[in-house]
């Protein structure tokens, strides 16, 4: 069920990409795309955190799992980046979830964190239940995760499919961004500058 409603998602993905791409090119107000809802989930040191922890600012989150053996490093490396491009007063937020929580324990995640020298005062990483990372990835953040079958795999470590796009919520929760981070036609440093766009004008927004 949670397979099809994730592939379901990649239909309307690639309409939100269409529209929000001609709409940044012009540096037009982002659109709301949808409210995110409450979720409980738990940060790499072992704490709860919820939509209450990041309301009142702007967020960018990604979806990935530490043992991928596909493009999980370069959007863990282009998170960096934006780590490190923000503005020193910028308040944003970088949030990266897991989309396999049964092995990517806070333990596991620290560890991950540690590898990319995030700053975890800007840059959480979070775990939990299946389902709960299921309803907000998935629902609210319109992130895609499909579960490969055994036959499937090309390597133990070939497990998921999921999508590589950043999203950028705004600090009332609510969905604002869709960036594509690889692929294709597409150019890391474009990608970066139109999401530190989308975080300024966020920011700017009461």
């Amino acid at each position: 069920m949670i397979g099809l409603m994730l592939a379901a998602g990649t239909v309307l993905l690639a309409v939100l990409l269409t529209q929000l791409k001609s709409r940044i090119a012009v540096r037009q107000s982002l659109p709301v795309i949808g409210p995110i809802a409450d979720f409980t989930l738990t940060n790499q040191i072992g704490r709860a955190v919820s939509l209450a922890d990041v309301r009142g600012r702007v967020w960018v989150a990604d979806i990935i799992f530490t043992r991928c053996p596909g493009p999980c490093l370069k959007m863990t490396k282009q998170m960096k980046e934006l780590q490190e491009a923000l503005p020193s007063a910028s308040q944003a937020k970088l949030v990266t979830l897991t989309t396999d929580p049964d092995f990517d324990t806070p333990t596991v995640l620290r560890a991950y964190a540690e590898r990319f020298q995030a700053d975890t005062n800007r840059w959480m990483f979070l775990t939990g239940t299946k389902q709960a990372i299921g309803k907000v990835a998935i629902d609210s953040l319109k992130l895609t995760a499909i579960e490969k079958k055994p036959e499937e795999r090309e390597s133990p470590r070939d497990l998921f499919v999921h999508s590589t796009i950043f999203v950028v919520a705004d600090k009332q929760g609510q969905l604002r961004g869709v960036f594509e981070t690889t692929g294709q036609g597409i150019d890391p440093q474009k990608v970066k500058t139109d999401i530190l766009a989308a975080v300024s004008q966020l920011e700017s927004e009461p």
